[in-house]
């Protein structure tokens, strides 16, 4: 069985959108026309103030750090659209915050604990952002792809169906009616407990790449010879599967610009764990065991005694 997971759900931003149309001038990050012809030496203000709250002032910049922060598919809205969208998200949060400050909540223990943490995580994201950020050049991702795809065979692919039945000797069966003649694609339609689209192709996966698939999947299924059929049933965390290949082939060199997000994530990974690593090395760490007393260096930290 494939192991994607869910996939995100995306805010509908259409649905939040104000009645607010922004200036395209302002869209574009520069101010609005003023009533009176400014001074022809005046410099043109490229952060404008946006809105106040109670004097507290919302300004362009402040628009543009929330787009940064945002998904792609977002980014790529209209400025007319999305920035009256954040303009009153960010009012509101304002808002929050002030009548927050006058209640006196910032004072509580739990509060004031919660503020730390995420000014904890503020300074360390933006530690490992100033570590990390200046190793993704494009020339970074090109040697990436040169040194581990450039003039590799692709990765190899099987054109597989599958039967999916709850119990093992349901499978065993399904394997003797094969082994009697019986037709694959018929039997995966009347008896495959699949959730997804295979049952009703004949339990056909398509063509799928060693990480598309559970690990006992794909080690079944690339053990056998393209129009036959596993003789034991495969388990995994879905069931009983019976597989039956129909084809294999190498697929080709992945270009570039097809590797290029995912480079970048391998290059964030990395650069992250290489900056932790650094930063380990800079201070000093003591462990201790549950009698509060140290522990040796690269002794393994044991797990804290149970509550009774």
């Amino acid at each position: 069985m494939r192991t994607f997971g869910p996939a995100k759900a995306i805010a509908t931003m259409a649905l939040l959108a104000s009645t607010i149309i922004v200036p395209p001038a302002l869209a574009a990050g520069t101010a609005p026309a003023a009533s009176k012809p400014a001074a022809a030496t005046a410099p043109a203000d490229t952060n404008p103030r946006l809105a106040s709250v109670n004097g507290q002032d919302i300004r362009l910049n402040d628009i543009r750090q929330a787009i940064a922060t945002m998904p792609d598919q977002l980014r790529k809205l209209p400025e007319n659209v999305i920035i009256p969208i954040l303009l009153n998200q960010l009012v509101d949060q304002k808002a929050i915050q002030i009548v927050a400050e006058k209640s006196g909540l910032a004072k509580q223990p739990d509060v004031q604990h919660q503020m730390e943490v995420a000014a904890q995580n503020a300074l360390q994201n933006a530690y490992l952002s100033s570590q990390v950020t200046p190793g993704l050049t494009d020339d970074a991702v090109k040697a990436y792809y040169d040194k581990n795809y450039a003039n590799k065979p692709g990765a190899e692919e099987i054109h597989a169906r599958h039967i999916l039945v709850p119990t093992e000797e349901q499978a065993n069966d399904i394997i003797k009616q094969l082994k009697g003649g019986a037709n694959f694609a018929d039997l995966a339609t009347k008896l495959s407990k699949d959730p997804g689209s295979a049952k009703q192709n004949g339990g056909d996966l398509g063509w799928f790449k060693k990480g598309d698939m559970l690990p006992a999947f794909w080690d079944a299924a690339s053990t056998l010879q393209p129009n036959s059929f596993s003789q034991t049933p495969v388990h995994t965390q879905y069931g009983w599967h019976v597989i039956q290949v129909l084809g294999k082939r190498t697929a080709a060199t992945p270009t570039l610009d097809s590797m290029r997000d995912q480079i970048r994530q391998k290059l964030i990974q990395e650069g992250v764990q290489k900056a932790v690593s650094s930063a380990v090395g800079q201070v000093k760490i003591v462990r201790y065991g549950p009698d509060g007393k140290a522990l040796p260096d690269n002794a393994p930290t044991p797990p804290p005694a149970a509550a009774h």
